[in-house]
């Protein structure tokens, strides 16, 4: 199918003005309903918006190509607009759009939208073309200039199979690329066009395997793979790397094979590249401008934060329910402080719920610790990573230590690797087995007690030494200490020595310390809650998911709510936390709030004193953390 069958002239607007992305998606939708194709244009519209929630669809270069597919839609179609001073579209390199195309397919339409975007993106990789096109001025000269170059440009399917049959006599090098994005559409193949071209431009033999949501295309035959001289792998989603055993890999972002598609060529040309071994996942080079070693030790970080989530959020709501069962079904003014300590496990059902909540919270920082250690070093590295989450669970550390754990885990094991690879060959077939466990838990278990645990042990005493000699001083600034203590490490020993302070203020008659306390573990998962709402730019679609989930368990004092999202990035998200907190603590010192009961949150509000002015420094804690995360997080990109 040609672009210009899908493209009505009605629908062509180039000299479109809109002031932001969503009068621009707006607009484009209303010059789609133009042409006769949406059957209901409001579910159509909501179906556009909720593709661009997912990710944005500003693919970089000044272009956008929103799109939707649904049964609001009648016949496949293209709208398109030109906004010649640009409007911001949070875009993959931040810049403003200035051409716009819209994409509509119905249900019963089997991927014709994305045949087309295929062509379509590969059409946008030309600037020559992208500049006559925001040159046009009328839509039949619009349509032209797309019927010319969609004759020039052969279909995808052509494209890719006369990659494969180019001459390799005078070929300076001979590779072989695999581009893929997580949704399979535009970066799929803007990035196998861009390496095509720069390979071109360098005298190369390339070809392109493209994973796109149609499926696998220009598959790379086994012969191909070992008469290469370098793979690519531009790609943000999975691709199968055993076949790639023994070869010289580059691996790199999707986006990086469209932005520095030269450089990667270059790489290859030189052999700049290690050689892939599989099962060893720390043999693909991620050397690249953009992401490099910090790209790296992210995805090694995110891989541990995503298994440990399912528990948290479980583990958290159950606990949650436990003390409103509590809340609701006990006086806890009649209650003695022995018996306020118990709160959330009083009645039986409570008492159930919250002994759930707290074994799925046990397995939390173990679960992060070993799948960091996992991404690292592969399977071997799991069962150390775990033992060292274990004990930093069980110690002083808290989760901090546990991505400590994570990361010596898995170096450790690629150490073993390295002095076993000697062993002779019957001995070394045994050492994932019996060596690496061995020798990995017994070092991991000596780092962990004699290393890490003791001089956060020694923080931890000195901590509470500090509280325990300011309480005579300024109440306000002693609640703004423990308040934002409470976040700086969600769970560990600075969290731990401001709560035992709080608790033990209770048992010595001042109520207004533990106020402060529990306001501060309130606000970091009710900040970021209220963020990943206000700035869904700046947070991953798994964590949009998940982040109204953290008003759950804010509200119930569960400050482990956050630590997804303060180990994602704890650069930027626990300075937002930490002043969030600290302000919402300190405006409960100022206002007297009191509080009786250790644990419970908005459960136990009955019994807070001055509880109105409490929920306002809650509001108001979460309002500025919220605000600070949108501020100091980066935009991400998907």
């Amino acid at each position: 199918m040609r672009i210009t069958e899908l493209l009505d002239r009605r629908s062509i607007c180039l000299d479109g003005a809109p002031t932001s992305k969503g009068e621009a998606l707006d607009q484009v939708v209303d010059l789609m309903a133009k042409s006769g194709k949406i059957r209901d244009v409001e579910v159509y519209r909501k179906e556009v918006y909720h593709r661009e929630e997912e990710s944005t669809t500003g693919i970089g270069a000044g272009i956008a190509i929103p799109h939707g597919k649904c049964d609001a839609v009648e016949k496949p179609g293209l709208a398109a607009m030109v906004v010649k001073k640009g409007v911001e579209f949070d875009s993959l390199d931040g810049q403003p759009v200035h051409l716009i195309f819209l994409i509509a397919a119905p249900n019963t339409e089997d991927n014709i939208h994305l045949d087309v975007l295929s062509k379509l993106s590969m059409l946008l990789m030309d600037e020559t073309f992208i500049e006559k096109l925001k040159g046009a001025s009328t839509p039949d000269e619009f349509l032209e200039i797309i019927d010319a170059a969609d004759n020039e440009k052969p279909d995808l399917d052509d494209q890719l199979a006369a990659q494969s049959s180019q001459t390799l006599t005078d070929a300076a090098c001979r590779i072989l690329a695999v581009t893929s994005c997580p949704t399979g559409i535009a970066h799929t193949y803007m990035a196998a066009e861009g390496l095509e071209k720069a390979a071109k431009a360098k005298n190369c033999f390339i070809k392109v395997e493209t994973r796109g949501s149609g499926g696998a295309k220009n598959v790379l035959t086994e012969q191909e793979i070992q008469e290469a001289d370098c793979i690519i792998i531009a790609a943000d989603a999975q691709v199968p790397m055993e076949r790639f055993h023994g070869k010289k890999l580059i691996e790199c972002q999707v986006s990086d094979g469209i932005s520095k598609a030269d450089q990667l060529i270059e790489r290859a040309i030189k052999g700049d590249a290690p050689v892939y071994q599989n099962g060893n996942p720390t043999a693909v080079s991620r050397k690249n401008a953009s992401s490099g070693g910090a790209h790296k030790i992210y995805t090694q970080l995110m891989n541990g934060v995503s298994h440990m989530l399912p528990f948290v959020v479980g583990g958290g709501i159950l606990i949650a329910l436990a003390f409103l069962i509590d809340g609701l079904s006990v006086d806890v003014n009649t209650l003695s402080d022995e018996a306020r300590s118990a709160f959330g496990t009083i009645t039986p059902a409570a008492a159930t719920l919250k002994g759930i909540g707290d074994l799925a919270f046990s397995f939390m920082l173990p679960i992060l610790a070993g799948f960091i250690a996992m991404s690292i070093g592969d399977r071997p590295a799991l069962a150390v990573g775990f033992v060292g989450g274990v004990i930093a669970s069980q110690g002083k550390s808290g989760f901090l230590g546990a991505l400590l754990a994570g990361f010596i885990a898995g170096y450790l094991i690629l150490l073993l690797r390295k002095i076993f690879e000697k062993l002779p060959q019957a001995i070394e077939k045994i050492a994932p087995v019996l060596l690496y466990p061995l020798f990995g838990i017994l070092l991991m278990g000596l780092i962990m007690n004699f290393i890490v645990e003791p001089p956060i042990g020694a923080l931890n005493t000195g901590l509470n030494t500090a509280l325990t000699n300011m309480s005579g001083s300024s109440k306000i600034l002693l609640g703004l200490l423990v308040a934002g203590m409470m976040s700086i490490d969600m769970g560990g020993p600075f969290n731990k020595a401001a709560y035992v302070f709080g608790t033990a203020s209770i048992a010595a008659g001042n109520y207004d310390i533990m106020a402060a306390v529990m306001i501060g573990g309130m606000v970091p998962p009710c900040a970021i809650a209220l963020a990943t709402l206000l700035f869904k730019n700046k947070f991953t679609k798994e964590e949009r998911e998940s982040g109204p989930v953290n008003f759950i368990m804010g509200l119930a004092f569960i400050t482990e709510g956050a630590i997804p999202f303060a180990a994602s990035d704890p650069l930027h998200v626990l300075p937002s936390c930490v002043i969030g907190a600290a302000v919402s603590g300190a405006l409960s010192m100022a206002f007297g709030c009191t509080l009786m009961a250790p644990h419970g949150g908005i459960f136990v509000f009955p019994v807070v004193g001055n509880a109105l002015m409490y929920l306002i420094s809650l509001v108001i804690g979460t309002i500025v953390g919220a605000v600070l995360l949108g501020i100091l997080k980066k935009r991400v990109t998907e």
